[in-house]
């Protein structure tokens, strides 16, 4: 394990995957509960857009994806308050919208020397010192927002109008909460690339909600998933040599199937003890 750390590539491989551990679960618990997954998925979507755009303008990849990600974003969400068209048919257009904006840019980047599957699947070799600097300031102002911002957050995310009518500016909270969506996607590209940050969002608050716990505690237990999915892949990936992103979900997975199969168990032995 001490080779491990003795590469400067993986200390920042962990130094940047803790800090998206930590954030993902936080911003995709609130997603989870507003039934609005498929959210993570588009805005992964919409950075790779960003980033082919960086690539064709040789500019920093992040800022430029956190970027493009916070104006599509907002233009769901103004979409969205329209009530124009259901919610899920604006989510699909933007998610085939920066899908096809994403594979035109590449086209156009063509030949730049730029491994683009590192973006798509994450490659904890491709961390640089740089990226330690933006993902952990961009990370840890999206976790203060969330924490500072928390009761409101989740009143609006259980229910919009309820909200409202207890004075609760939803309008705002809508678009901060998609904001800081944008900006956990942005960041989590190098660890687990951005067709995969969706899962790292979610699959880990699915798995705390098995044991049906209060929203805080599930957000504890959804963090300590997320961390040790995180590590543990990291760790996997290196000695295996296996694609970052794609065994950091698999860990994810795995604990989503223990957990239900926990609860599956304990409810079980309950309701034996409940009839005895």
């Amino acid at each position: 394990m001490y080779e491990l750390f003795a590469l400067d590539f993986m200390r920042r491989a962990f130094a940047i995957g803790l800090v998206v551990a930590i954030v993902a679960p936080t911003i995709g618990i609130f997603f989870v509960v507003r039934r609005y997954s498929a959210i993570a998925d588009t805005l992964a979507h919409m950075s790779l857009a960003g980033v082919a755009l960086s690539l064709v303008l040789n500019l920093a990849s992040i800022p430029t994806a956190l970027f493009v990600s916070i104006v599509s974003v907002l233009g769901i969400e103004h979409m969205r308050e329209k009530k124009n068209l259901p919610a899920d048919t604006i989510v699909s257009l933007f998610l085939f919208g920066g899908l096809a904006v994403g594979v035109v840019l590449l086209g156009l980047a063509h030949g730049k020397n730029v491994n683009i599957v590192n973006y798509l699947f994450g490659n904890i070799v491709t961390v640089t010192n740089t990226d330690i600097i933006s993902v952990s300031a961009i990370g840890a102002c999206a976790f203060f927002l969330a924490i500072v911002l928390w009761r409101q957050l989740f009143a609006v995310s259980l229910d919009e109008e309820t909200a409202q009518a207890n004075g609760l500016p939803v309008r705002w909270l809508n678009r901060m909460l998609a904001v800081l969506g944008a900006a956990t996607i942005a960041i989590s590209m190098n660890v687990v690339g951005v067709l995969l940050i969706g899962a790292l969002m979610v699959i880990p608050v699915l798995a705390a909600m098995q044991f049906r716990r209060g929203f805080q505690s599930t957000w504890v237990i959804a963090l300590v998933i997320s961390v040790i999915s995180v590590t543990l892949g990291l760790i996997a990936s290196f000695y295996l040599n296996l694609a970052s992103g794609g065994t950091i979900v698999l860990f994810t997975i795995v604990c989503f199937l223990f957990a239900s199969l926990f609860s599956g168990v304990n409810s079980s032995s309950l309701h034996a003890q409940h009839h005895s």
